[in-house]
C-alpha cells in the first residue's frame, strides 16, 4: 500500500492531477505482478483520495454518477500497490492486486476481444465465473 505522510501529502498529490472538464481522470488498472492491463475506468478527486487513503481501489461510475469500490457487489476487489501518473498528469496507472476477475463479464480482463479477419470481434479469453454468480443476475 502507498504510505503518505498525512493529509497534506495526499492533498499535494491530488492538486497536481489534471482532471478533465468533468472532474475525471482515466485510471488504467494493471496487475501488479503480471503487468497485464485488466481494465480502464474513471476516477474523480474523491475516488482517488479514498483509494490513496484506504488502499482499496475506488472508481467513479459515470453512468450511476457515484463512487464505487471495486468489488463492492461482486467480491472481485482491487488493492492498490503502486500508482503512477503520466507526463501530462491526465492519466493514472494503478498497480493492483486483483482478487478474482476484473471484468463484469466474468473474464479476467476487460480486454478480452480481438478482431477477426472478417471484421468482427471475437472473445479470446474464457468466462471464468458467470456474471449471474458475480452479480446475482444483475448483469
Amino acid at each position: 500500500m502507498i504510505e503518505l505522510e498525512g493529509e497534506g501529502a495526499t492533498r499535494k498529490l491530488l492538486d497536481i492531477v489534471q482532471f478533465d472538464g468533468d472532474g475525471l481522470i482515466c485510471a488504467i488498472a494493471q496487475d501488479w505482478q503480471s503487468r497485464e492491463v485488466l481494465m480502464v475506468a474513471w476516477m474523480n478527486r474523491a475516488a482517488l483520495e479514498e483509494t490513496l487513503h484506504s488502499g482499496e481501489v475506488v472508481y467513479y461510475s459515470r453512468s450511476r454518477q457515484m463512487l464505487w469500490r471495486k468489488g463492492e457487489s461482486s467480491g472481485q476487489t482491487q488493492k492498490l500497490v503502486d500508482i503512477r501518473i503520466d507526463c501530462d498528469k491526465d492519466a493514472l496507472l494503478l498497480g493492483i492486486l486483483q482478487t478474482g476477475v476484473a471484468c463484469h463479464t466474468g473474464r479476467r480482463s476487460c480486454f478480452s476481444w480481438a478482431p477477426t479477419s472478417d471484421g468482427t470481434w471475437q472473445d479470446v479469453e474464457p468466462v471464468k465465473i458467470s456474471p449471474d454468480i458475480l452479480y446475482g443476475g444483475d448483469k
